[in-house]
């Protein structure tokens, strides 16, 4: 078939086309106002790429049209979904898509709150690193793995699970969509008020999600008070893990440092001595889950995995250092969620204890932007030295209860963090220039953040470097 992607920057979407293209189909697609690294990412994945959106982007052949969920594709409006339409070409998404393409192998997907793209990224790199060729769907750039998507010619295939819904139409999840055979679930807290007001409507896809794993699958689940209530939705066996001692798998011996080293306990009292380079307590509880998976389905051997792990270089803009010479560390985080920003915050604060730290942050995400989650402020710049805050950005605002920028600055002032707003990278760059040289800079957010992910790294390593080669 030839299947074009509208809105291919999408981490999803860029995914399932390099699975689509694996599989034997021919793939173009199209996106505008796109930022990196996915828009560097996209343009070199080997395939028509078009940077805007034009009805005449559409190959004559056309079979299938997949359409994105972000809310600046436009929609039915898009011009190449209305040429589509007006050809009586099937209009899709891409969890559709990947749930028919993938009904027949063996699903894992891996889902929670947060961990999900690091979880599925470190199984994909373990598997290919054992020698077993699975097929993958990720939606984050890793070092380590290729691509984002790959089809294999194993039965096994790795599915990042998002519990977002399909798009406005279709309020479905789409991980209801990708026909398990087991899950990896990582974690249950309160997200995307937007589109799932209470805790109530959170879980309840994660409830149908678990009912979809058939009674010879297998559930690996976080140990967690909320994941606990409705484990008993799942019919097959269940395996627990945590960062602590816990029914099932368990780390013990944590020492943090550059190389963290640690023992990964198996449910017998047998320990595998595991080291890796990503940083924060959460990394710790995403090797132990994706580990506890492979080790149960022995889909690897504790031989094969130890040297996996410690070869997995994690995933793009997940605490990426971006400085080289800089006695200041700029440090990229993804804080598309409170849990999200929180366990990056927390991350520097234990692998930097003694440098004050400075968090530069963009409400990129409805929820961030939402009046129902203002109280995300209260605490989440909790151990920051200073914050600065850049503006929201206002596609799809109609669709929530948007705070405005003075919200934010005020709601995040009244916890006694001192905090500033920016608008622009040069005031941001400004606000950074005078430094002591003892700090530590985390840019965090799941969108563009004015640019300061490619243009701060090269002004530290300019005003600090010396200092970092004293």
């Amino acid at each position: 078939m030839r299947i074009h992607f509208t809105g291919l920057a999408g981490a999803g979407m860029s995914a399932a086309a390099l699975m689509m293209r694996e599989a034997g189909h021919q793939v173009s697609g199209s996106d505008q106002d796109v930022f990196p690294p996915m828009s560097t990412y996209v343009a070199g994945l080997g395939f028509p790429f078009h940077a805007r959106f034009d009805a005449a982007n559409l190959p004559a052949d056309l079979d299938i049209l997949v359409l994105g969920a972000s809310a600046k594709l436009g929609g039915e409006a898009n011009p190449e979904v209305a040429e589509a339409r007006a050809r009586g070409v099937k209009v899709t998404t891409f969890p559709e898509l990947v749930g028919e393409a993938t009904a027949t192998k063996l699903n894992t997907v891996v889902a929670g709150s947060f961990g999900k793209s690091t979880c599925s990224a470190l199984m994909a790199h373990v598997l290919r690193e054992s020698g077993r060729d699975a097929g993958w769907m990720v939606g984050a750039i890793s070092p380590s793995l290729p691509d984002t998507g790959h089809w294999g010619a194993a039965p096994e295939m790795v599915l990042e699970g998002d519990e977002y819904i399909v798009g406005p139409d279709d309020r479905r999840s789409k991980f209801v969509l990708y026909h398990p055979r087991d899950v990896l679930l990582t974690s249950l807290v309160h997200d995307h008020v937007n589109v799932f007001p209470t805790f109530a409507d959170y879980e309840a896809p994660f409830r149908e999600l678990l009912r979809l794993i058939p009674a010879d699958g297998l559930l690996v689940a976080r140990e967690s008070a909320p994941i606990r209530a409705i484990a008993g939705e799942a019919r097959c066996r269940i395996v627990w893990y945590d960062t602590h001692e816990c029914d099932g798998w368990w780390a013990d011996d944590i020492v943090y440092g550059d190389v963290t080293r640690f023992s990964l306990v198996r449910p017998d009292g047998g320990r595998v001595a595991v080291t890796t380079s990503l940083l924060g307590a959460h990394n710790i509880e995403n090797i132990v889950g994706v580990a506890a998976y492979l080790l149960e389905r022995g889909l690897v051997t504790e031989a094969a995995l130890a040297p996996a792990v410690a070869s997995f270089a994690g995933i793009r803009r997940r605490l990426d250092r971006l400085t080289t010479r800089s006695a200041v560390p700029v440090i990229e985080g993804f804080g598309s969620s409170y849990e999200k920003a929180r366990s990056a915050i927390e991350a520097l604060l234990l692998h930097y204890p003694h440098r004050p730290l400075t968090v530069v942050f963009e409400p990129h995400t409805f929820s961030w932007r939402s009046t129902d989650a203002l109280s995300w402020y209260d605490t989440v710049f909790e151990g920051a030295a200073r914050v600065l805050i850049v503006p929201p950005p206002t596609h799809g605002a109609a669709s929530h209860h948007q705070s405005s920028f003075e919200e934010i600055l005020a709601r995040t002032a009244a916890t006694g963090v001192a905090v500033e707003g920016v608008r622009t990278a040069e005031e941001a760059t400004h606000a950074l220039s005078h430094l002591r040289g003892d700090e530590v800079v985390l840019l965090l957010s799941s969108g563009p953040l004015l640019g300061l992910p490619d243009s701060l790294p090269p002004v530290f390593d300019r005003l600090y470097g010396d200092a970092a080669a004293a």
